[in-house]
């Protein structure tokens, strides 16, 4: 029995094809013109001379966003994908063929560099999509406008002007921008309006930003940048303090650079010049009040009136508090009363000093204490060579160690006081040009100094003379003590105490106590200094002397015995 072949779709295809003389290979893949013979709900019936029609979707025909204009009779171009499908209809494409169509043209656009129009229609991520008349292209969302867009909605939809930044027709890839014809457009407008403008002209703008050194101007269609020191000539911190985006100035030209086609503007321009004058206005060693504006290492800045500083240096801000910052003497809008020191209109400075302004602490010390006045204060510091005491005023005086106290070394008189002690002293000098005061503390003590010092001194003793002195007061290094009732004062060292180190103790001895001591000398204020142990050493030599010696076979005991027994009969 013989077997039936039934042909598959292949040879159908191929019959087909064959009967129709290859039109498929004359058809597909290319853009053909039909005719629209109906219109089927949303799909167009369209033939193209093939064997069977194809249908393609209204929305094909349509701009996007807009309703198909399309009707029965109407000669359209479309693309066949196919000559038949599975159901015996072409697979027509209305899309395909304004694509291709506008490849082929956009191509020749770009290759002129000339500008294309297109409909911004959808978002996607990183910009937006452009149908260019048929093929879609990607418009970055950099390259949306010259300044970021916050509502791309206005822009959607409707026909405007873009330029080809790069296309790719294999890989089917388009991107424009709209950015390129707003800065052309707006090159062209600002070329021709910096023609119209001049250095020194006035004219009104509308502020459009602020940053923190100025604000930026629209003139009109370009933009000119007033400097925030050019805002006014008084201090301006910030432009904001000023004016606000949105306010309409009035400002003047200050320089036009038509290379870089930058404007600068000024506001203060306009109004009168503060410095005009102000040498007259404010004269050295005048005193004006003043408003701190601000505060630096260097010093502080002063407003004497609406765009007219001073500086007040470091150096000129106090008499008495010294290498400290300014912060700590004034505060910022601080009222204070400052003296002009010097003036120069040219350089637009003027320098002050707050000091000046108030009195000299040393002139006023000198006036209250004079020279031999008693003043008391707070030993503030201790050096090598003094002690800095601190009194009235908010001034130190000095009291060198030589002036701390009677019969004892500078050093050890040193030792005598300590930081923080309050004590009493005598002005010795006042040197108000060099801010200085000196003082001393022994010149207090009783009794004062012998009138004349050395052999044939006045003041009752003399160097070598034995007297008998009083203990004024016990230190630890040793006696202060006074000849007589009225007689001098001196000081006898712990050395001197006695010839043995257990005589040589001054807590052994009680104020008031009396006894008999030697003149050893004078020291630089001509203030006796005394001595126990050299009187007992001249007493034992005399002794010896006159009651015999050590070759006599005597013993010292027996000699200074017998010594003793005549200085009673005496």
């Amino acid at each position: 029995m013989a077997t039936t072949v039934f042909p598959t779709r292949d040879d159908f295809e191929a019959l087909l094809n064959e009967s129709l003389g290859g039109e498929n290979e004359t058809f597909e893949g290319k853009v053909v013109k039909g005719t629209v013979t109906g219109i089927e709900n949303d799909l167009a019936v369209i033939d193209v001379g093939l064997k069977s029609e194809g249908r393609v979707p209204l929305r094909e025909f349509a701009a996007p966003g807009q309703k198909a204009d399309l009707k029965v009779g109407d000669e359209v171009e479309v693309y066949v994908d196919r000559v038949e499908n599975s159901a015996g209809e072409a697979m027509l494409s209305r899309d395909r063929a304004r694509r291709e169509a506008a490849w082929d043209k956009l191509e020749k656009e770009f290759e002129k560099g000339e500008r294309v129009e297109g409909i911004i229609f959808g978002r996607v991520k990183g910009g937006f999509t452009v149908d260019l008349g048929g093929a879609v292209a990607f418009l970055p969302g950099s390259q949306v406008d010259i300044r970021p867009v916050r509502d791309v909605g206005p822009l959607m939809d409707l026909p405007q002007p873009f330029q080809i930044l790069k296309m790719d027709r294999r890989r089917g890839n388009i991107v424009v921008s709209r950015r390129a014809i707003l800065e052309e457009t707006r090159a062209e407008q600002r070329s021709g309006l910096i023609q119209s403008l001049a250095e020194g002209q006035v004219i009104e703008g509308v502020v459009k930003n602020i940053t923190d050194y100025g604000a930026f101007v629209d003139l009109g269609g370009i933009d000119g940048l007033l400097h925030v020191t050019d805002i006014s000539y008084k201090r301006v911190g910030h432009p904001s303090e000023v004016i606000n985006i949105g306010d309409t100035v009035k400002v003047q030209i200050v320089r036009i650079n038509r290379d870089t086609q930058r404007i600068s503007l000024g506001m203060k321009q306009l109004e009168s010049d503060p410095w005009d004058g102000a040498a007259a206005k404010y004269p050295v060693d005048g005193t004006f009040r003043g408003r701190v504006t601000n505060i630096t290492e260097y010093g502080a800045f002063v407003e004497l009136e609406p765009g007219i500083e001073g500086l007040v240096h470091v150096s000129e801000m106090s008499w008495t508090k010294k290498n400290v910052h300014p912060g700590k003497i004034v505060s910022t809008s601080q009222e204070v009363d400052v003296k002009v020191l010097e003036v120069d209109e040219e350089k637009r400075r003027i320098s002050l000093g707050l000091k000046q302004a108030q009195s000299n602490p040393w002139a006023d010390f000198a006036e209250k204490h004079p020279v031999g006045s008693t003043v008391e204060g707070e030993v503030k510091n201790a050096t090598e060579f003094g002690l800095f005491v601190g009194l009235d005023g908010d001034v130190d005086g000095m009291v060198h160690m030589s002036d701390i106290a009677w019969g004892v070394s500078g050093e050890e008189a040193l030792q005598l006081h300590h930081k923080g002690e309050t004590v009493k002293a005598q002005v010795l000098d006042v040197d108000v040009e060099k801010e200085r005061i000196s003082l001393g503390i022994k010149q207090l003590e009783r009794g004062g100094v012998a009138a004349g010092g050395g052999k044939g001194g006045s003041g009752g003793v003399t160097k070598g003379e034995t007297v008998t002195i009083s203990v004024l007061e016990v230190r630890d290094g040793g006696l202060e003590v006074q000849v007589g009732d009225d007689g001098p004062t001196g000081f006898v060292k712990r050395t001197d105490l006695g010839r043995d180190r257990d005589e040589q103790r001054p807590e052994r001895f009680q104020v008031g106590q009396k006894l008999d001591a030697m003149v050893i000398g004078f020291d630089r204020s001509k203030k006796p200094n005394f001595s126990v142990k050299a009187l007992q050493i001249a007493e034992e030599k005399q002794a010896v002397a006159q009651y015999g010696s050590s070759d006599s076979g005597a013993s010292l005991g027996d000699i200074l015995g017998e010594a003793l027994k005549q200085a009673k009969k005496e």
